[in-house]
């Protein structure tokens, strides 16, 4: 059997996130599997760098299975991509070694939020974009998001449901971009807990507004409150943009 790695892009608009579910047949990770046995001719898993919410987007979502018919690697794409539904696109596929696993093998990861901040709604990209009418500044946000970059604790930055094992992570940087009307944050550390992302945005939203003080971001951090950090952003204005893997690991066999 072959192990294919396959580089993905969705709207997880229509969507119950990546994880296939006992009560929905609505998920990504889903719709990859019923394509995928229909060119295998059997059942195929299909493991995921990373398990997107309901309504989270992708770019750059990394997956790898194994197959076991010899359709050639570059038809991988095209052939799956006539199975899918619109929504859903495989970009890219290549061989790796048998024990590479899309999750466990990534060294990290890359997310941007974005912020519609404009007095009207936006209809075209309303799907991709968190409305918010009150002004923010970028700036501030920007002071604040300094605070959470390195290796921390996130325990106030977590949902209540996260079951991850430790809940330190390593943020290597956060990026407030200026995109008028939109305000851009780009993430990337090494990897994330259960809605962290979205708490963050949250958070510094709440800074621009004053209901947070930028100082007091690190005592939040500190704290291991979730009590105390900002509310969760929606899902929708969040994008999986790439998943980060050591060469070697990726390198053919034979």
């Amino acid at each position: 059997m072959r192990n294919i790695k396959i580089t993905i892009e969705y709207d997880g608009t229509n969507y119950h996130g990546w994880q296939r579910q006992k009560n929905t047949s609505e998920t990504v990770q889903e719709k990859l599997e019923e394509a995928l046995t229909t060119i295998n001719k059997k059942p195929v898993d299909v493991q995921g760098a990373s398990r997107t919410d309901a309504g989270v987007h992708a770019m750059g979502q990394a997956a790898n299975f194994f197959i076991d018919v010899s359709i050639p690697v570059e038809r991988i794409p095209p052939a799956l991509n006539r199975l899918l539904p619109e929504d859903i696109r495989c970009v890219k596929a290549e061989a790796v070694p048998v024990d590479f696993h899309a999750r466990h093998d990534a060294q990290g990861k890359k997310y941007l939020y974005r912020i519609y901040n404009q007095g009207i709604p936006s209809v075209f990209i309303r799907n991709y974009v968190y409305y918010f009418k009150k002004k923010l500044d970028p700036v501030i946000m920007q002071q604040a998001a300094r605070s959470l970059e390195g290796i921390h604790d996130f325990t106030s930055f977590r949902a209540a449901d996260c079951t991850a094992k430790t809940t330190v992570r390593t943020i290597h940087s956060i990026e407030v971009i200026d995109k008028s009307p939109e305000i851009w944050v780009e993430v990337k550390g090494d990897g994330f807990l259960y809605n962290m992302v979205r708490i963050i945005i949250g958070t510094l939203i709440e800074v621009s507004l004053g209901k947070i003080r930028v100082k007091e971001v690190a005592e939040i951090l500190a704290a291991k409150d979730r009590r105390l950090a900002g509310f969760t952003a929606p899902a929708r204005g969040l994008t999986l943009v790439e998943v980060y893997y050591e060469k070697n690991c990726l390198t053919k066999e034979g």
